[in-house]
This record gives C-alpha cells, structure tokens and sequence, in this order.
C-alpha cells in the first residue's frame, strides 16, 4: 500500500509545484520591466557605468531588464526618444537638453553622471593658458556655437574670425603648430599623444563653466507614467558607475561586444582621466551622490544660455528642465 500513496503524493506534490510556478510566472515577468536607455555616441568607457549595471546584473536587481543602444554621429537619439524607441536618452550636457526642450521636445534631465563637461581645447605645448590662444587658429565643430563657444568668447576674448571648421580629425591640428582643436578629456588627447605630439589640454569645466555632461533625460509622460521604472535606473546606474570605477573589466568587455573598435588602450586610458580628473565621484557627488544634479547647477547652466541669448527664457521655464527628486532618492556615495 505504501507505493500508491507516495505515488499519489509526488503527483501531489508537482501539481502543487506546478500551480506555484504558474502564480510565479508573472511575478517574475514583472519583475524585469523592460527598459531602454540610448547614448550619444558609440560605446566607449564615458559609459561605461552604465555596461556595468546591465554586466553585473545591478539592472535586473533593481527590477529592471535594460537595453543600452549605441547612438552616432547620424542618429537624432532625441528623435527617436520621441517617437518611443528609447525611455530615457544620454544628454551630452544638461545645456543640450535645455535647448532640446526650447526646440519643442518636453525633455526633462534627472540625473547628471559627470560632475564636470569634459569638452577641452588642445593646444600645442607652447600654449599653458587660455588666454595663449589669442590669435591662434581654433579648430570647433559647428555645435559649439550653441554650446561653449559663446562662453569661450566672453571669458577670454576670442573671436570668430579664429575659428575654422572642426572635421573630428586630428591631422589639420598636428600639422600647423598654431592651431588648437576641440576635444573630449578622455578622446582626442590620447589619439594626439599617440600621433607622438606634445600638447596641452585646456578643460572649460576648470574655469567656471557650469554644464554637466552624460545626463540622463527623459520625456516628462515618462516621468509621470513610469517614475518607479526611472527611479530603479537612476540607482541601479549610479551603483553601476561606482562599481566600473573599482574594476571596469565587466563594462569593458560589454562595450568591445557593442563597439569592437574600441581598444583596451583607449578603454584604460579614458577610466584613468575619468578617475584624476573626479568626472563622477567630485564636486557635489562626493557628498551627494553619483549622478547628482543640484539646484544651483541647473540654474547656472540656464543662466548661461540665458545671458548668451541661447535661449528664451519666455519659451522655457527653468523648472521645467529638470528635477533632483530622483537623485535625491538614489544617493549612492562613492
């Protein structure tokens, strides 16, 4: 008789399981709410916090199955945030973001991964200072007009007659010593010292201007329909940046799958630039938070464009740019 009833009881006993893994079944799906967040550019260690989350898991912990999409210098990343292909995109300033809104897109940034822009000038070493660069031919991309240019002008007395268009080709820089180039911290000065050429890096961010960089920004209905979801992300990204900082080997390896021209050199040496320079952990985020944005911040880099006559203050409210409730609730310190 013994047979039948532990027969009977381990059919018992799957059924019971059974009906247990068909109540767990949603718990689970749900527990993984898809979400997608699209850079700027292609994948490279400015991101690499973000790699790191989905690596280590952070993401999933936090309720979240993330899709990092690589945008490029064709993709209109805000666009397609817009059009629902993305939640939350990568700003590359707080000011970009700004004047997106202006243009008619509701963006708001949440949270600001770089404490500091990492936009520079590179001069040759003759060059110490900014205020050297009088006279000298300055190589900038067309978007610097809407950006740091205006202040460049104001701070140090350029003018337009020394520009010349940047191609994001380093040669027309290492070929005429009376140049200086735009360029980003951790890019630009490492592919001129491997060209072999000696330079000196001017970092704006060193000399009071006020834009955060790396954002993430969101459209206000994702904000109000999926506030947890965003909440999650900005946590779980900024756990992510503290953990690449420690040991970036994860992040890395998910970057090279994304962007296989990306070296282990250039990798190295951008974490490195990220780390002496405080890009993520310095400023406010010390005390903070990794991923802070501050009332004061938000209000100077409005400030800024406001004054350069970047944008209309009759057409965007301050207020309306962003919001500190998400960081403020994050607080991961490093």
């Amino acid at each position: 008789m013994r047979q039948p009833t532990a027969h009977r009881f381990a059919l018992l006993t799957s059924a019971a399981a059974l009906a247990l893994s068909v109540f767990a079944a949603p718990a689970r799906a749900q527990a993984t709410e898809p979400f997608t967040y699209m850079t700027n550019w292609y994948a490279q260690a400015e991101h690499g916090g973000f790699y790191q989350a989905v690596a280590q898991g952070i993401y999933k912990k936090h309720g979240l199955d993330v899709t990092i999409r690589m945008g490029g210098p064709q993709v209109n990343i805000t666009q397609m945030m817009a059009a629902g292909q993305a939640d939350c995109i990568m700003g590359s300033s707080d000011i970009q973001m700004m004047q997106v809104r202006e243009g008619g897109v509701p963006v708001v940034n949440v949270a600001a991964f770089f404490q500091k822009d990492p936009q520079v000038l590179i001069a040759h070493d003759d060059v110490k200072r900014f205020e050297d660069l009088k006279g000298k031919t300055i190589l900038i991309g067309s978007q610097a007009n809407r950006g740091y240019w205006p202040w460049l002008k104001a701070k140090f007395g350029f003018t337009d007659s020394q520009t010349r268009p940047y191609t994001f080709n380093i040669q027309p820089f290492v070929a005429d010593k009376n140049a200086a180039q735009q360029g980003y911290l951790t890019s630009e000065p490492f592919a001129i010292q491997k060209a072999g050429v000696k330079s000196t890096v001017l970092m704006f961010s060193d000399h009071g201007f006020p834009a955060y960089a790396t954002t993430v920004s969101c459209m206000e209905k994702t904000l109000k329909d999926r506030s947890k979801a965003v909440a999650a992300f900005v946590k779980a990204s900024a756990e992510g940046w503290k953990s690449y900082l420690a040991d970036p080997a994860p992040g890395n390896a998910l970057i090279k799958k994304d962007n296989p021209n990306m070296t282990d050199e250039q990798l190295s040496y951008s974490v490195a630039k990220l780390k002496e320079m405080g890009m993520i952990t310095g400023g406010d985020a010390a005390t903070m938070g990794i991923g802070v944005l501050t009332d004061a911040r938000a209000k100077a880099s409005y400030d800024f464009l406001v004054g350069a006559q970047l944008l209309d203050p009759a057409k965007v409210a301050l207020a309306k740019t962003y919001t500190t409730e998400f960081v403020k609730d994050a607080k991961v310190l490093p």
